[in-house]
C-alpha cells in the first residue's frame, strides 16, 4: 500500500470550522466530521486547564507528504500543542477500494512510492484503542480504562447494522451503541485493554468489545504527556 493514512482530529466545535479550512488549504481537501464528546477525567481538566466542552472529529485521508507538512503546521501554524486546542492522531491505511476513490480521498496530494512499512508502525510511541459497548455505560469503561493508566477518551454515538443473526454470546449487535477512543503510549495498551475486557466486558452490562489500531504521527499531546511526567 502507498503511503496513505487516516487523519483524526478532535478539537472544540467552536473550532472545527477553523481546523477544516486549514486542512483544506493545505491539501487535504476531502474532510469529514462528526459530533463527539470528551470523557477525561475533572482531574486531568483541572491540570490541562481544559473545560468539559463538547466536541468534533475531523477524519480525513492523507499522502504521508501532507501528513509530514501538516504535522510541522498543526503546532506552528494551530497551536495544537497547547491546551485545549485538540489532539491529532494517524491511522496506516492497508488499502482503498480502486483508483477513482483512490482520486477522490486524496484530492491533488502529492503521493510517493514509499511503504507503510511495519517497521514505520512499531517506531510508533502511541495505539488508538476502540471500545464499542452500550448506550450508557461510558463511566464503566472509562473508569475501568483509568485504573490502568488512560488519561481520557473521545465518544461518538453509533448503531449496529448487524444483518442475519442478531445476537453474538447473547448480546444483540443491531441496537444503538457508544464508541470510545483512547489515545494510548504503547507500554500502557495492553492493561488498558484488559482492565476494560475484565470491568466492563462481554460479561457485564457494558457488553464492551475492545480492538486496538497503530498509530505513526501524533500532535497535540505533548503538554498533556508533560503533566503525566510531572
Amino acid at each position: 500500500m502507498k503511503d496513505l493514512y487516516l487523519l483524526m482530529t478532535i478539537v472544540r466545535r467552536k473550532d472545527a470550522d477553523e481546523y477544516e479550512q486549514f486542512y483544506q488549504s493545505h491539501g487535504a481537501g476531502v474532510v469529514y466530521s462528526t459530533s463527539c464528546n470528551g470523557t477525561a477525567h475533572a482531574k486531568t481538566l483541572d491540570l490541562l486547564g481544559i473545560e468539559r466542552t463538547e466536541k468534533k472529529m475531523l477524519l480525513s485521508t492523507v499522502t504521508g507528504v501532507t501528513l509530514r507538512k501538516l504535522k510541522h503546521k498543526l503546532t506552528v501554524d494551530m497551536k495544537i500543542d497547547l491546551p485545549d486546542r485538540g489532539v491529532a492522531v494517524a491511522v496506516p491505511l492497508s488499502g482503498v477500494g480502486g483508483g477513482r476513490a483512490l482520486e477522490y480521498f486524496i484530492s491533488g496530494q502529492e503521493v510517493t512510492e514509499e511503504q507503510t512499512t511495519e517497521e514505520n508502525v512499531m517506531q510508533s510511541s502511541h495505539e488508538l484503542i476502540v471500545a464499542i459497548y452500550e448506550r450508557g455505560y461510558t463511566d464503566m469503561v472509562m473508569n475501568a480504562a483509568r485504573e490502568a493508566g488512560a488519561g481520557g477518551g473521545t465518544t461518538i454515538n453509533a448503531k449496529g447494522t448487524a444483518a442475519g443473526a442478531q445476537k453474538f454470546f447473547g448480546v444483540s449487535l443491531a441496537v444503538e451503541k457508544e464508541m470510545v477512543f483512547i489515545v494510548s503510549s504503547v507500554d500502557k495498551k495492553k492493561d488498558i485493554m484488559k482492565a476494560i475486557m475484565q470491568n466492563a466486558g462481554m460479561d457485564t452490562k457494558a457488553h464492551a468489545l475492545v480492538f486496538s489500531l497503530p498509530v505513526s504521527t501524533t500532535a497535540g499531546f505533548r503538554f498533556a504527556d508533560t503533566v503525566e511526567k510531572e
